[in-house]
């Protein structure tokens, strides 16, 4: 289960992680596909209407199909979960004001043609693994000490790792797959078939405080990717300005510093915690030339753009991680009001 740990109720993390952090190695096992009868709601995904509008506060499966063909588009929707939220509503304008439609938010039939230009399936079979089930699994504490003391701020659970390996969330694997056994080897499950994305050259990054989005551009100013973010807040604002990607690293260690967060107790300690996907800069932080400012992951991708973070821009990990391979170091970052 994702959580706000307690000195970050509001946040992701604007604090002491640039300088101080190390890789450590990921432990993502590979996917596999294999074959077998779609679910239920695979099968309502697979032949849901693809010219029905599709609204704010929809759901079911023709928001799924949107979901899933946006996320192979490199526009994010967030996390997959067949319900029409604000992240969804993000993706939409954003892949409506690229391709020159009229930016309403609502899948109407032009925005389907385009969508539905992509005719790969939009659900497969998985088989779980051995190593899926690997773990270890277990609860992270809300106390910041506590963590300290972990070797590792891994998953709470299979379906955690699961629905995050599909950009999905726990909920919708479930809804998936009535009656599976998500924490059994050989069980064959439904899953939304996204793709890993072929990574592109990125000759700037811009982050958006209005549109709470980062937007991965290419030469000739081509728009390659568009992602949902959770960035600053009242206490601690997004810092306004030209800056530079200067590190990117993966699996990062987070070092927490009570001086660097309004809302901690000034009698708390220092403490050191451990990678892994539910540390709080998530899977990967892009560090900015402004000191203590970056680019990161989350352990909560289902809280992506709501609340504030500590001035840091927050994306899923999914989102991060495909943003890091196509940044490098000297890439202008443009955060902009």
């Amino acid at each position: 289960m994702r959580r706000d740990i307690a000195f970050v109720s509001v946040s992701v993390l604007a604090a002491s992680v640039g300088g101080f952090l190390h890789a450590a190695p990921s432990t993502r096992p590979r996917t596999t596909a294999s074959t077998g009868r779609a679910s239920g709601l695979a099968k309502r995904v697979a032949t849901a209407d693809g010219d029905q509008t599709v609204r704010p506060g929809a759901q079911g499966p023709r928001v799924l199909r949107a979901q899933i063909l946006l996320d192979r588009a490199r526009f994010s929707p967030g996390e997959i979960d067949g319900r029409y939220g604000d992240d969804l509503g993000v993706a939409i304008r954003s892949f409506q004001d690229v391709h020159g439609l009229k930016v309403t938010g609502i899948i109407d039939p032009e925005t389907w043609k385009l969508l539905n230009a992509d005719k790969r399936p939009l659900t497969r079979r998985y088989a779980i693994t051995a190593l899926d089930l690997k773990g270890p699994f277990v609860p992270i504490p809300a106390d910041v000490q506590e963590q300290a003391k972990m070797k590792y701020l891994g998953y709470e659970s299979p379906e955690e790792e699961l629905g995050e390996r599909f950009h999905c969330s726990p909920k919708l694997l479930g809804e998936m797959n009535p009656g599976k056994h998500l924490d059994r080897a050989g069980e064959s499950i439904e899953v939304p078939n996204v793709v890993p994305h072929r990574p592109l050259r990125v000759v700037r990054v811009v982050v958006s405080k209005a549109k709470r989005t980062v937007t991965a551009y290419g030469l000739r100013d081509k728009v390659l990717a568009v992602y949902p973010a959770t960035i600053g807040g009242e206490h601690d604002p997004l810092p306004i300005g030209d800056w530079k990607i200067v590190s990117v690293d993966q699996d990062p260690w987070f070092n927490y510093d009570p001086i660097h967060f309004w809302n901690a107790s000034p009698d708390d300690a220092a403490a050191k915690l451990p990678p892994g996907p539910n540390n709080p800069a998530g899977r990967v932080w892009m560090g900015l030339s402004k000191p203590h400012y970056g680019i990161h992951g989350t352990p909560d991708p289902g809280h992506i753009r709501h609340g504030e973070s500590a001035g840091c821009i927050r994306l899923t990990n999914w989102d991060a991680e495909d943003l890091s391979h196509m940044v490098r170091r000297g890439t202008p970052a443009i955060l902009t009001e």
